[in-house]
């Protein structure tokens, strides 16, 4: 993917976002963008109201990032995004997705829903996923990865 001035802002400010993250084992950080505007921003964690992740409660920290990951009890940066849009009214169609890290299968299929049209990454997570990549390609995404 072509690198443009916004391009290298929009991710290094996803970059950013992941340091807020409370997962043991991984940060991500996500940001929407619409307009030239960013719109929401997210990184994974223990849902709201919910203790932060710890040595005590992950049950994946031995585990490789693919394996089990129904025990994981934290909320991907994907997702807060899209959930902190929705929070406060403003619609994600149309939106791109600057993010840290490939999305998993489960954020995929909510980005398509979502509306979303473009997705920027970073890091590959889960290339292999061939089921991830028809679903994108089928939905009309447009994904790319950056270097910073």
């Amino acid at each position: 993917m072509a690198r443009d001035d916004a391009t290298t802002y929009f991710s290094k400010i996803a970059a950013l976002v992941s340091t807020r993250s409370t997962c043991i084992k991984q940060h991500v950080g996500a940001i929407l963008v619409k307009d030239m505007h960013i719109i929401s921003t997210g990184y994974n964690g223990a849902p709201r109201g919910v203790s932060h992740c710890s040595k005590k409660t992950c049950l994946r920290q031995s585990l490789t990032s693919l394996q089990n990951a129904h025990l994981c009890r934290g909320v991907h940066a994907e997702q807060n995004a899209i959930i902190q849009a929705a929070i406060h009214g403003t619609s994600t169609k149309g939106a791109t997705l600057y993010t840290t890290h490939f999305p998993c299968m489960s954020c995929t299929k909510i980005i398509i829903n979502a509306g979303i049209s473009e997705i920027v990454y970073l890091k590959d997570y889960d290339m292999e996923n061939g089921v991830k990549m028809d679903l994108l390609r089928e939905a009309g995404i447009k994904f790319g990865k950056v270097v910073i």
